[in-house]
């Protein structure tokens, strides 16, 4: 009997894997509400689409691989909490009773889920203070680095922002981290609290939510289906079936 691996088992394993992972995945509760890690992308007709809980065109659904992408960042988000302790912080990434640091307003149709925050930490780290972390691939860790959060990662810079905002953390700057998922490496900023970013996107959540809740259609951000964000939105087709 020959063990050695060949491409067609791995295929295989991979296919049972992510069969497995996305019938997981489609077993999980939908979301019923909008979440403010979500509220910076790009386009707001997407994010209706979202919060609707509008099914995804056929055959755009998360991959298998996109859900072990997703399942990886899970993972490397507790292996950088203890070496973030490890280093001296005081880091808490649950209350008291178990339950995720979090927010929820307008009667919970907006709500957020953070990291962590840290209490306390090494010489030169003003707490308390938000703690966000991403694992990123190479090319997008290296944008980050180049260019810094709100440039590089406006999504992200965003959630930050609204979190601070809402959980009473705006004082002192927040620490993001992202890691290189190839090389290991550490990327790590200071974000201050930007109350401008917070108000646009809160602002935006409610009109998200409202016109949503209205049956109004908002503009979609870009006109071109073959747009890079059009390319990889799960509602492509449907939007792009509807008038502007």
């Amino acid at each position: 009997m020959d063990f050695n691996p060949t491409s067609s088992l791995g295929e295989r394993v991979e296919a049972l894997i992510d069969d497995g992972l996305q019938r997981q995945a489609g077993a999980q509760a939908a979301r019923d509400y909008l979440g403010a890690s979500r509220v910076g992308v790009a386009c707001e007709r997407a994010l209706q689409f979202e919060y609707a809980q509008a099914p995804a065109d056929p055959g755009r659904g998360f991959s298998g691989r996109i859900l072990r992408i997703f399942e990886r960042g899970h993972r490397m988000e507790d292996v950088m909490v203890e070496w973030l302790r490890t280093a001296g912080f005081d880091l808490r990434t649950r209350k008291p009773d178990g339950g995720q640091f979090g927010f929820r307003v307008a009667n919970g149709r907006l709500r957020g889920h953070v990291d962590g925050v840290i209490l306390g930490g090494p010489d030169g780290f003003a707490c308390p203070a938000l703690w966000e972390m991403k694992c990123l691939g190479s090319k997008s860790w290296k944008e980050l680095k180049k260019h810094k959060l709100a440039a590089a990662k406006p999504v992200y810079a965003a959630q930050v922002a609204i979190y601070q905002a809402y959980l009473q953390l705006h004082e002192h700057p927040a620490l993001f981290t992202a890691l290189n998922a190839d090389t290991m490496e550490i990327y790590a900023e200071l974000v201050p609290f930007d109350a401008a970013l917070a108000q646009r996107m809160s602002d935006r959540a409610a009109r998200v939510i409202q016109a949503t809740e209205a049956g109004e259609l908002l503009p979609r951000a870009f006109h071109d289906p073959s747009h890079f964000e059009c390319r990889f939105c799960p509602w492509q087709d449907r939007c792009h079936r509807i008038e502007p």
